[in-house]
């Protein structure tokens, strides 16, 4: 993509028109993040990240696409999605969501997130409040802060400076987070976040 070629911190590897070889290129070229449309030809986006997730696990993958539909989103998500952006993006926003997402952030456009925060939020009422899988992991007050905060969409630097603490102390926190709660990314914990009705302080 020629917007991202003139990034001078930014190299394109490799391309591809179809899914089935986006999945090869990948194996090949061990790239950090790749963008991927949800409609592509021989093995849809979804089902390409499935792949690319499979054989590259530390690629972050990030849907750029048409399709504001809440299916796909969801969908994208469970196949180890981190980024979820409208092609409607500003040309000149890209790069810098590039940047976030191999920085360790996860990038949802705004009017997607609202309907993704909107349907856990609905699923939780739905289940009164009750948890909807195994006895959540102990969290420390400190790791339950911040997970409240990476739900709110706040970035590594508004957190540290909610709290009060260095950004690297704050990628430790979410690190951390992550892996008790065996999540893949910020936005898993965002929704986690709102299932357990954690956003609320409540529990």
């Amino acid at each position: 993509m020629s917007v991202l070629e003139e990034e001078p911190d930014i190299d394109v590897i490799g391309e591809s028109g179809d899914g089935e070889n986006a999945v090869r290129q990948a194996a090949d070229l061990l790239p950090d993040v790749v963008l991927m449309d949800v409609w592509m030809p021989h093995g849809n986006g979804i089902e390409a990240c499935t792949g690319i997730k499979s054989s590259v696990p530390d690629a972050k993958i990030v849907m750029l696409t048409m399709s504001d539909e809440e299916t796909d989103l969801f969908e994208a998500l469970k196949a180890g999605a981190t980024g979820y952006l409208l092609k409607e993006i500003s040309i000149d926003e890209l790069p810098d969501a590039v940047r976030a997402i191999a920085g360790g952030q996860s990038f949802i456009n705004p009017s997607m997130a609202t309907k993704l925060i909107g349907e856990f939020t609905a699923l939780a009422k739905k289940d009164g409040g009750r948890s909807r899988g195994l006895p959540s992991p102990h969290l420390t007050d400190r790791e339950t802060e911040v997970l409240r905060l990476v739900a709110r969409c706040l970035n590594n630097k508004e957190i540290a400076d909610e709290l009060f603490i260095s950004e690297h102390t704050v990628k430790n926190h979410v690190r951390n987070i992550l892996e008790k709660l065996r999540l893949h990314s910020r936005t898993e914990a965002a929704v986690y976040a709102v299932r357990e009705k954690i956003l609320d302080g409540d529990a």
